[in-house]
């Protein structure tokens, strides 16, 4: 399996709109609303890097009020 942690900036006020939406995505397994530079951390994992891509970070990614992403996969 991997597992990735993916970054979201959303527009303001939607974070709390968008948790829901981000922890119904296929492959999420936690999401926070959180303070600083990004609003929400969404932890995902699946089979591989390319479903990790395709399926979360991309459907997160294209959720109206989303305006940025960063996804990091884990090595460990």
């Amino acid at each position: 399996m991997v597992r990735a942690f993916i970054l979201v900036k959303t527009a303001a006020g939607t974070a709390e709109q968008l948790l829901g939406d981000a922890r119904a995505a296929i492959g999420v397994e936690e999401a926070h609303v959180v303070a600083g530079q990004y609003d929400l951390v969404v932890e995902a994992e699946r089979n591989s890097v390319y479903e990790i891509m395709e399926s979360v970070a991309s459907g997160i990614r294209d959720l109206d009020g989303v305006t940025d992403t960063r996804s990091y996969i884990c090595l460990e």
